[in-house]
């Protein structure tokens, strides 16, 4: 979804105020956890749907 908004990973950071480090961890799929507002904030500045970044994956597979 960034690459389609023309969004680098730093720029999305500073828009969602929060560390591009943390925003990395969410991106490579390593996060445990979400806020919701973070979610709103980076859906509002990508222009999409929850259901367009995330996906689930089950633990057992």
């Amino acid at each position: 979804m960034m690459a389609r908004r023309k969004i680098s990973l730093g720029e999305l950071a500073e828009k969602v105020d929060i560390t591009p480090a943390n925003l990395s961890i969410l991106k490579t799929g390593k996060a445990k956890a979400i806020r919701f507002s973070t979610l709103e904030a980076i859906c509002k500045v990508l222009d999409c749907q929850p259901g367009d970044i995330l996906e689930y994956k089950d633990d057992e597979e």
